[in-house]
């Protein structure tokens, strides 16, 4: 059984490390627009609102602890969350961006986005930014080189969660019979009703 689990969870960190295999992409307006617009929102963030892995840590360490009411919003695809995420963590996929303004609804709500790596993170960000936010941080890319988001996370050797399994960290698996009742369950957010956790503090 543990040999099982340890071979899934290690898949599950593979999906999220390895980066995929992109076509080239091909120089066409539209792909320039994008680019623009992700541009632009990437630069309605204050410089000050660009944090670390190791920010992220501490302030989710403040979250569990109860010191601290902040979001910690995952951004990434349902798959990728489902697979683990971080304990505690809030979901709502970039695709799905509009839906934040529906679950947050104070403009001074203190939020720190985080994705993959940084992409989707920045452009969720920004569009925050842009529709009225006040108070939103970016996990990016450290000064160091240290990448952003779940692949710094997981890098640094910081703990993770799945539904089914329990817990994992550098030390391995930490089994827990499912369903996984996660600490700060009273205060995160799913994107949709009957999300896994969704009823965690119902």
């Amino acid at each position: 059984m543990k040999r099982l689990l340890a071979s899934l969870l290690g898949l599950f960190f593979l999906i999220c490390l390895a980066s995929p295999a992109a076509a080239k992409e091909e120089d066409t307006p539209l792909v320039a627009a994008d680019k623009a617009l992700h541009k632009e929102f990437a630069a309605a963030i204050p410089k000050d609102k660009f944090k670390t892995v190791d920010d992220l840590h501490k302030k989710w360490e403040d979250v569990l602890a109860g010191t601290s009411k902040t979001i910690l919003l995952d951004v990434r695809s349902h798959p990728e969350f489902n697979a683990f995420h971080i304990e505690g963590s809030s979901h709502i996929q970039s695709g799905n961006v509009s839906l934040i303004h529906r679950r947050i609804k104070e403009p001074t709500t203190e939020i720190w986005v985080f994705s993959r790596t940084e992409y989707h993170a920045k452009f969720v960000a920004g569009y925050l930014y842009r529709t009225g936010y006040k108070n939103v941080h970016v996990v990016a890319k450290a000064p160091d080189g240290t990448e952003g988001g779940m692949v710094g996370w997981l890098k640094r050797g910081h703990p993770v969660v799945n539904y089914f399994f329990g817990y994992a960290d550098k030390n391995g698996i930490h089994y827990s019979p499912p369903p996984l009742k996660e600490r700060n369950c009273e205060n995160y957010l799913r994107e949709f009703e009957g999300q896994r956790g969704d009823s965690c503090g119902k």
